[in-house]
């Protein structure tokens, strides 16, 4: 029922979060907590965008299927919904409820400080374009391009099998 997502905790020289962040892992649940009848109340409730963050973590999760995941976050501001490692490299995705994406400093920090090779900025649109040399704003239903780029031969293996 609940998700507890670890920190990250880097070398760097910024005051890091250390606390786990807690998700509800079916965003039924915390529709019913809220008492929200149907979309529409959803899509006009303040807690929309903290109900796609926790959906699209547990979708993208299940699609990443990641030996470890971890959140980070500084008190500063900067964050990072979700935080990979694979192959020797980082990699970042944030979950935005929204579809004019643009570039941020939370971005330019987590890219800068924790070396990412790659963020990903999952929106509920339609169409991939990128943001920054190193940013790329993707629609939820292509959360497999994550899993191409992060681990190529389990997606070829997926392809065969």
């Amino acid at each position: 029922m609940v998700r507890q997502l670890q920190p990250w905790h880097a070398n760097v020289a910024k005051r890091q979060v250390k606390s786990p962040k807690i998700y509800l892992r079916d965003s039924g649940v915390l529709h019913s907590l809220l008492a929200l009848p149907d979309k529409q109340a959803l899509w006009g409730h303040p807690k929309v965008g903290a109900s796609w963050e926790g959906f699209m973590m547990e979708q993208a999760l299940r699609a990443l299927g990641p030996a470890e995941a971890y959140f980070w976050a500084t008190y500063s501001g900067a964050e990072l919904d979700l935080l990979l490692t694979a192959g020797g490299r980082s990699y970042g995705v944030e979950f935005k409820w929204t579809e004019a994406l643009r570039m941020t400093r939370s971005l330019l920090a987590a890219l800068d400080d924790l070396r990412l090779e790659h963020v990903w900025v999952v929106f509920p649109g339609d169409t991939a374009y990128p943001i920054h040399e190193k940013v790329t704003a993707l629609p939820a239903g292509e959360l497999s391009a994550i899993a191409q780029r992060i681990s190529p031969r389990r997606s070829d293996q997926e392809k065969r099998g």
